[in-house]
């Protein structure tokens, strides 16, 4: 089963290299948090591939294995947990991390709801005295799998769209309204790829 996978992984991994990638805005390699929706996250591993300090929240589930063996291929470091699972040792970690590194997570994994942001990638920001900088994904031709996430794996040569945001800084987390509001703005600009 774990040759299948690997094989799997490399396949997945060719037809990448087809993608027809655009970049709307601007991500330079200074320390940030990267945040991009669950169910639209290939372009994003795979375009980071190329930065040499980078590292992926990844769950513990049989699923976050599969994305860790693929995320290992692109060099990234790990930093496995979820929002439900050993969250604070998570947060924790990402923000011993962001020091000198680029953190990729996606806000609404890895149960959802879809495309509804948790707090995960604001802390890590807040705390770990880093920029939070949103990345909107377009995928011209997909296969669409029946999951939570409506989970989108690109075919060969589609077309692609990332859409980097400004980045954002939070100086206090303290007035939980304010915070839920942050979310709220944070979601529609994620969702936003026009």
């Amino acid at each position: 089963m774990k040759i299948l996978i690997r094989i799997g992984l490399y396949i997945l991994y060719m037809i990448s290299l087809t993608w027809r990638v655009r970049v709307l805005g601007t991500v330079d390699h200074k320390p940030k948090v990267i945040a991009f929706w669950h169910g639209k996250m290939l372009p994003v591993w795979f375009y980071f591939r190329k930065f040499k300090k980078k590292a992926g929240v990844v769950s513990n589930s049989n699923d976050g294995q599969v994305l860790s063996d693929y995320l290992k291929m692109l060099d990234f470091k790990l930093i496995r947990g979820s929002s439900s699972k050993g969250g604070k040792q998570v947060i924790e970690r990402a923000i011993n991390q962001a020091k000198d590194t680029t953190i990729l997570i996606t806000p609404d994994g890895p149960r959802g709801p879809h495309e509804k942001m948790k707090i995960g990638a604001v802390l890590i920001s807040n705390r770990g005295n880093i920029p939070l900088q949103l990345c909107s994904v377009y995928i011209g031709w997909s296969i669409k799998l029946n999951s939570w996430d409506k989970f989108e794996i690109p075919v060969p040569f589609s077309p692609i769209i990332l859409k980097f945001s400004e980045t954002f800084e939070f100086d206090s987390l303290e007035d939980r309204e304010e915070v839920t509001r942050e979310l709220i703005e944070l979601e529609k600009i994620l969702s936003d790829i026009s």
